[in-house]
């Protein structure tokens, strides 16, 4: 596949599905798109209209079975709601479909246990989405630590902070997924951009496991003000939001590293996904946009960390030191691009994928252990999805660095 271009097909076209077509597929000349599909009709219709602008008319369609079936489509993004990731993509494999997995929680072990199964067997190449694996201070950072600037690595945390009560109040007329979600699910819904970044440095995996958790959540109250206030059409008395307010997840590492994640998105904040590295000997901290190594003196560093990072741009990965204006608008500051890159470069290659099966399903089981978690107000222990494999399997950074 390294020479031919990579017919691929779109299967969701909300929000994020159409920003990836436009922004980074429709542009790429390593891709050409042979299929678009989503639920909804005038979705599907308008991404048709887009993709034919550049090539002959796509397969457009409703049911996404029509375009797993087709000869034409090597690969698929699969951009759907979340209940339907896991089950698309093993899909999209057992036909012999490449596939670009969005991110989201899962919603059993099981499924995370098909979605390894059914890769293993069939060999096909999977990759998640993560984008924020790819980010500059993620990439930074893991080059520092990679470097031993930090020192041995003891602890790190993240968070998904973005106040998201509009998009949930709304969502069932924007027919957006989330509402749902927070309506009857009590769990860290969306790990995966605090955690794979984390996962990456501390080599899950590959020679480290996450051994088990413990999750907590605050009442719920937000949601129900929000709605009360600034919906009052839609405001009813028995609309309680199962969903806590904060989330919060402690893991444990088989070496000893510990992980604090941090879900919070219906409270008034300004988006922050709080990534901090502790390590023996100095710390990343992304909300002060600083590093701070032994010996620094705390007092003066507070007074310039807004440009602190600026003198640690020799540890920037060699992606974003070139970095293009034109790359900056494929999304999320440019992230998005290096991530849909990185995958077909790896399909074209036969390379491995930087973001494979095991970090999806051990990623994404969080939202299902911490949901038992929070139930049983006890620890749960994390399944292992390498079968042991992680003693054995080499470190690989999602983007080897220069």
């Amino acid at each position: 596949m390294q020479e031919k271009t990579v017919q691929v097909g779109v299967i969701g076209l909300g929000v994020r599905g159409m920003s990836i077509l436009k922004a980074i597929l429709l542009k790429n000349p390593e891709v050409r798109v042979v299929a678009v599909c989503d639920l909804y009709e005038d979705r599907a219709q308008k991404a048709y209209e887009l993709v034919s602008e550049k090539y002959a008319a796509p397969i457009k369609t409703t049911a996404y079975g029509d375009v797993l079936q087709n000869g034409e489509v090597e690969a698929v993004f699969v951009i759907t709601d979340w209940t339907t990731h896991i089950s698309i993509a093993i899909e999209a494999m057992e036909r012999g479909k490449a596939v670009a997995m969005e991110v989201g929680g899962a919603y059993s072990l099981e499924e995370c246990w098909a979605l390894v199964n059914t890769q293993e067997r069939t060999g096909v190449p999977f990759m998640m989405l993560e984008n924020c694996c790819f980010d500059k201070n993620e990439l930074m950072v893991m080059n520092m630590v990679r470097q031993g600037v930090l020192g041995t690595v003891v602890h790190c945390s993240g968070s998904y902070g973005h106040d998201l009560r509009p998009e949930i109040a709304d969502g069932y007329k924007n027919r957006h997924y989330r509402k749902d979600q927070y309506l009857n699910r009590n769990c860290d819904n969306y790990p995966t951009h605090e955690l794979g970044p984390i996962a990456k440095i501390l080599n899950i995996n590959r020679g480290n496991r996450l051994v088990s958790l413990v999750s907590v959540a605050s009442k719920s109250v937000g949601m129900k003000e929000f709605v009360k206030e600034k919906r009052s059409e839609d405001y009813t008395d028995f609309l309680n939001y199962e969903q806590g307010d904060v989330v919060t997840t402690i893991i444990k590492c088989a070496h000893g590293e510990t992980i604090l994640l941090k879900l919070d998105t219906t409270l008034p904040r300004r988006y922050d996904r709080e990534f901090r590295v502790c390590g023996t000997k100095g710390n990343f901290n992304q909300t002060l946009q600083s590093v701070f190594l032994d010996g620094d003196d705390e007092w003066a560093k507070t007074k310039d960390v807004a440009d602190n990072l600026d003198k640690y741009g020799e540890y920037l990965a060699p992606v974003w030191k070139n970095m293009t204006d034109e790359q900056r608008k494929t999304g999320h500051g440019g992230m998005d691009g290096i991530t849909v890159g990185a995958f077909i470069k790896a399909l074209k290659t036969g390379s491995e994928m930087p973001v494979d099966v095991y970090d999806a399903a051990t990623w994404m089981s969080v939202s299902v252990l911490s949901e038992q978690s929070i139930l049983t107000g006890g620890t749960v222990t994390c399944p292992d999805f390498t079968r042991g494999k992680w003693t054995l399997r080499e470190s690989k950074d999602v983007i080897e660095l220069e």
